[in-house]
């Protein structure tokens, strides 16, 4: 059994040349691909698996960070197709009605050159804002399946790993006050709605928490790591009703990106399963003994799931 991890699946948006999406039209391709090699897991075939210990054949999709393209165009192609698919959404930018720091990296990065994007960065940073202890345990830990240049390589582990979190959301704040006017028009279209996460769930998707902020949760104290882990589920459960399933999977993925105790809170919540970022196929192990880090590929793994050349979308 395979778990398969999406983030943004759009077409191309001249706002934003530099997005690492994949083209909606490469992930229809890549789900007949999927249907003719594997075929799919059901859901309740996926659930009960956690109980027999019969690892199902087949793909499970996963949907990472509550973007608005997730009901604009992959729910309507899953639905279409009588497929399911798990959404993992972060509530803040539904609280506070702002787009959190993670994004806000990936749309500066999105609509500016990356040189001119760590440039501005480093021109506000100093040295007593990273944490030193990070940069070292991270440097070559993060990013090893992406690919990335230069500077948005940098750009990422600075904003994402080596700064501390007191000061990350006031350089971003300098940032795109400095290369994105109008930068609150954004959120705008960003994120799915309320009512699509109601409808999504309520014909057959399944929604799960990705925290409320989407930090590096092994970053952060056991407290801070319940508050956002509960406090996520707790929110979503307000627009869903009530859980079928009550499932997590972790920001940014990778055994780094978390620790034992995270496993231990989800535990304590009575969370059915977790997905962690792994190249690997989920096997009978995985759901009977550490059915909170589930193993899932990212997408770009398989065939017609790596980004789009630039130069392709402008022929």
């Amino acid at each position: 059994m395979k778990g398969i991890m999406y983030h943004y699946v759009r077409p191309f948006d001249p706002l934003f040349p530099n997005l690492k999406s994949l083209h909606i039209d490469d992930f229809r391709k890549q789900l007949d691909f999927f249907e003719s090699e594997y075929g799919f897991v059901s859901k309740a075939d996926f659930i009960n698996s956690f109980k027999s210990g019969i690892v199902p054949n087949g793909v499970v999709l996963t949907f990472d960070d509550g973007l608005s393209c997730h009901y604009k165009y992959v729910y309507k192609e899953l639905k279409k197709r009588d497929l399911w698919g798990v959404f993992y959404i972060p509530t803040l930018p539904f609280i506070e009605q702002k787009i959190i720091d993670v994004h806000r990296i990936h749309i500066l990065l999105a609509s500016n050159d990356s040189r001119k994007v760590y440039e501005t960065i480093m021109s506000y940073l100093t040295d007593d804002m990273l944490d030193k202890k990070s940069e070292n345990e991270f440097r070559s830990m993060v990013y090893k399946l992406q690919v990335n240049d230069n500077y948005t390589l940098l750009t990422k582990k600075t904003l994402n790993y080596f700064i501390k979190y007191e000061f990350r959301e006031i350089i971003i704040d300098k940032v795109i006050n400095k290369l994105i006017p109008n930068f609150e028009k954004i959120l705008l279209n960003y994120y799915l709605t309320n009512n699509q996460i109601k409808e999504m769930h309520d014909n057959g998707m399944v929604i799960g928490s990705h925290t409320v902020s989407h930090p590096v949760l092994s970053k952060i104290s056991k407290n801070k790591q319940f508050n956002e882990i509960n406090d996520s589920f707790n929110y979503l459960e307000k627009i869903v009703d009530e859980f079928d399933i009550k499932t997590f999977c972790y920001p940014y993925g990778g055994f780094h990106s978390f620790d034992d105790n995270c496993e231990i809170i989800l535990d304590s919540l009575k969370c059915s399963f977790s997905f962690n970022v792994e190249q690997r196929d989920i096997e009978k192990n995985d759901l009977l003994n550490r059915k909170q880090a589930l193993p899932r590929y990212d997408c770009n793994q398989f065939q017609f799931g790596q980004v789009r050349e630039l130069k392709k979308e402008l022929i």
